[in-house]
């Protein structure tokens, strides 16, 4: 066997790896959803008015961060429409700390749609939110593990970047969306 045939083999079963790790994650999040018996009640609000404000306005908040998130990672691989420059060097620290902002202010949400509500399957809406919302956290985890790792091929990180995105932009549309488009009820 060659070497670059065991670099091969090697990269692949450490993003095997990777995945297993966020599959774990997005299953015991779900496992414990699932048999966690909802509380009904938020925990804190966080000045807001409820839990479904407070949830729908730290998503939104995330959900603008992660639109920073995808624009700069484009700047930064050189993928960005229309601009023909590098990136400049605050690009990079732009992106981990609107990252790192946008992962904060998902963990209340998180918290409360766990706590307070659990795995809900009341209709489709509610259901593909709270399997999206599980596997959020599981792509999560993997694109932090493979951004820690050399080695991985190089569609390895933009494809786990993609679902961490996509995720958000799922649970976004599924209630932060159906809650402003709701009549009847405070914003804030």
């Amino acid at each position: 066997m060659s070497i670059a045939t065991n670099r091969t083999s090697s990269a692949a079963a450490t993003l095997a790896g990777i995945l297993v790790a966020g599959a774990m994650v997005a299953l015991t999040i779900g496992v414990y959803a699932g048999v966690h018996e909802p509380a009904g009640r938020p925990l804190v609000t966080l000045g807001f008015s409820g839990m479904l404000q407070m949830k729908a306005w730290l998503t939104t908040g995330a959900s603008v961060l992660l639109i920073v998130q995808l624009t700069t990672a484009m700047w930064m691989w050189g993928r960005l429409p229309g601009v023909t420059s590098a990136a400049p060097p605050w690009a990079g620290p732009l992106h981990r700390w609107s990252g790192t902002t946008a992962f904060v202010l998902t963990v209340p949400v998180a918290l409360h749609c766990i706590w307070a509500l659990g795995f809900a399957t009341g209709d489709l809406r509610v259901t593909v939110h709270s399997i999206v919302g599980c596997l959020f956290y599981g792509a999560y985890a993997a694109k932090m593990l493979a951004l820690r790792t050399r080695g991985l091929p190089g569609w390895s990180l933009p494809v786990l970047g993609g679902s961490v995105f996509t995720a958000l932009l799922l649970l976004w549309l599924t209630a932060a969306l159906w809650f402003f488009t709701r009549s009847g009820v405070p914003l804030i």
